[in-house]
């Protein structure tokens, strides 16, 4: 009878506890959450992208690392000025040119990725333009990294301190808004040196170098990548970076957990993707001009 009685209890708190939950997710926007690992990233970005141009849903995707080193270009990155093609044509790192805007990147296993993809009206009293957007991540990633690190979104970029380990892009279209970010977990040094120094950086990037000449000229010049990033592995572990997310999710949309499989036909052969792999011969083409522009300023 004891046992009985106290199985109905066990049972009644969890149906109170379901109901609890439920009520919570009341006038909450539906999210639909994919979870990837080792995903390639022209698959993701080539996902995120049909997502965002033919699906009305909103979207939460996580992809725990991508196998195989591989650069990722924004829509307007020009390959001689932000990587070294002599060393990626000679060790075969792949390069793709994704669909949104935002800075170069080299992602590999130790990288783990995020994305949002939304209706305008997803977020209550959000407007759907790149700052608006940027600062939303920031809070929300305020709840993610509480009582963790020194966190701030720095201009475009999520640090803690003054060291970088978030670097976000997005795409906005009439009705819809996609916010993806690359987390360093960890990275390769060997990685970081088949990127360039950007031409154009951050402020808090830069810093400050006295000329010791007569005149005292003052100048500046960006950190290196060693310098300017850091390991999110020194902060938290990868799961409950993960799960923290996750949560974090849940406080602003009732979140539904989905299987690749289920969106439907991906790839979608009528759908035409502008996140493409560049060609040996467009690196070789790029190559070459860089080549030529480094003779005629010689001469």
């Amino acid at each position: 009878m004891l046992i009985h009685i106290k199985k109905q209890r066990g049972l009644i708190i969890f149906w109170l506890s379901m109901a609890i939950s439920q009520a919570r997710n009341i006038g909450l926007p539906l999210m639909n959450l994919v979870r990837l690992k080792g995903e390639t990233i022209l698959r993701q970005l080539q996902l995120e992208e049909q997502l965002l141009r033919t699906s009305s849903d909103n979207w939460f995707i996580i992809n725990d690392g991508t196998n195989t080193p591989t650069i990722v270009m924004g829509m307007s990155g020009k390959p001689v000025e932000l990587i070294e093609l002599e060393s990626v044509l000679r060790d075969r790192v792949p390069v793709i040119r994704r669909f949104s805007g935002g800075g170069t990147v080299i992602v590999d296993c130790g990288t783990i990725f995020v994305s949002f993809i939304c209706n305008k009206d997803a977020v209550p009293g959000l407007q759907p333009y790149p700052h608006p957007i940027m600062s939303w991540s920031g809070l929300l990633y305020n709840e993610v990294f509480r009582g963790i690190g020194d966190f701030h979104l720095r201009e475009n970029d999520y640090v803690f301190g003054n060291r970088k380990f978030g670097g976000n892009a997005q795409s906005i279209t009439k009705n819809r808004w996609i916010h993806h970010t690359s987390f360093l977990w960890d990275y390769d040094a060997r990685n970081m040196a088949y990127l360039k120094l950007p031409t154009r950086a951050p402020e808090y990037r830069l810093v400050t170098l006295l000329n010791f000449t007569p005149s005292e000229i003052t100048g500046s010049q960006a950190r290196g990548h060693a310098e300017f990033v850091c390991c999110m592995k020194d902060y938290l572990p990868r799961s409950a970076f993960i799960e923290r997310t996750v949560k974090a999710v849940e406080t602003h949309f009732s979140v539904r957990s989905m299987q690749l499989e289920a969106i439907g036909t991906f790839p979608d052969a009528t759908f035409s993707h502008s996140t493409k792999l560049l060609t040996k011969q467009e690196l070789e083409a790029f190559y070459s001009l860089q080549f030529d522009n480094s003779l005629s300023e010689s001469l």
